[in-house]
């Protein structure tokens, strides 16, 4: 953690790429999850709650927080309401897609992926503020990756929550742009208001928290130069982080089935018509393409997954 010392009331759960971090905050009263992971791991993330608890001597859970409502970030959300019925608290703007729980606003069917149905207590509003612990967080809008996700940050420690607007090395996949929506300009916007702020310590959405703010900040703006100089190049990153991603659910796949999963998931359709592509093609082109970058290989017709 670069010899940051967190406040007392803070744990992280450093998760994998499959599920994102998740950050416990308890203190005067108040016990609060900030994201919950994939649903493939919920009995995980049930039993990492349940032994902090424990180890803390805390007897339950009030609140969930989701930075945004991709499934990574609040596929634990069911099985933790089951167990605890905490108070959920989600970004203003999806209020109507969870309640009617549209799984295409939710960006589930277009992402082709799945995460258990949850309902909201409360709306997480940029320009406000939330007690988790014993500190106050501001409630920041941090648009780009996803157009409705925030950020939270605590002035008197400067520690930022940037979920996957900022990582040690760059930021999440910018999906807007996959369908035709504006998302360069908000990632840089959101880069620009992250320099703004005094930050000691980062916690990622992804990857491990650091302190070297500046160093982070010059890799993503880097990352982002690169990418929207030429817009392929970010549908050909989507479609490998996608597919990726289920690989990592998956481990190992009958090729013939991620052809298939590719066909019936709209943004790689979406990427195939910003490259040009038939859906075919990208079938053929994408598994190959993650070989390429060793991030599985091919053996007896399936997709295996590369650690």
């Amino acid at each position: 953690m670069n010899h940051f010392v967190l406040p007392p009331g803070i744990q992280i759960f450093e998760r994998g790429w499959l599920s994102a971090n998740n950050i416990l905050l308890y203190g005067n009263g108040d016990v609060s999850l900030v994201d919950t992971g994939y649903c493939a791991h919920q009995d995980l993330t049930l039993d990492l709650v349940k032994n902090a608890l424990q180890k803390h001597g805390l007897f339950s859970l009030n609140k969930i927080v989701n930075t945004h409502l991709h499934s990574d970030h609040c596929g634990g959300n069911a099985v933790l309401f089951k167990a605890y019925q905490p108070e959920i608290y989600i970004p203003a703007a999806e209020a109507l897609a969870v309640s009617s729980w549209d799984e295409e606003l939710l960006s589930y069917h277009n992402l082709g992926q799945e995460c258990p149905r949850f309902s909201y207590s409360n709306l997480l509003l940029p320009g406000s503020e939330i007690v988790l612990g014993s500190h106050l967080w501001q409630v920041l809008a941090a648009p780009g990756h996803d157009p409705h996700s925030v950020m939270l940050y605590q002035a008197n420690h400067q520690i930022l929550i940037s979920a996957d607007a900022l990582w040690e090395e760059g930021f999440g996949v910018i999906f807007p742009e996959l369908w035709g929506e504006s998302g360069f300009e908000e990632v840089a916007q959101t880069l620009d208001l992250i320099e703004g702020l005094n930050i000691a310590f980062v916690i990622p959405g992804h990857g491990k928290p650091f302190a070297n703010v500046k160093k982070a900040l010059e890799a993503a703006r880097s990352r982002l130069d690169y990418l929207a100089s030429d817009p392929d190049r970010n549908a050909r990153h989507g479609a490998k982080v996608l597919l990726k991603y289920k690989l990592l659910e998956w481990r190992s796949i009958e090729m013939r089935k991620v052809s298939q999963w590719i066909a019936n998931t709209p943004a790689l359709l979406a990427a195939a018509t910003l490259l040009n592509m038939e859906v075919g093609e990208m079938a053929a082109w994408l598994p190959l393409a993650l070989v390429k970058s060793r991030a599985a290989r091919i053996e007896q017709e399936h997709l295996v997954n590369l650690d």
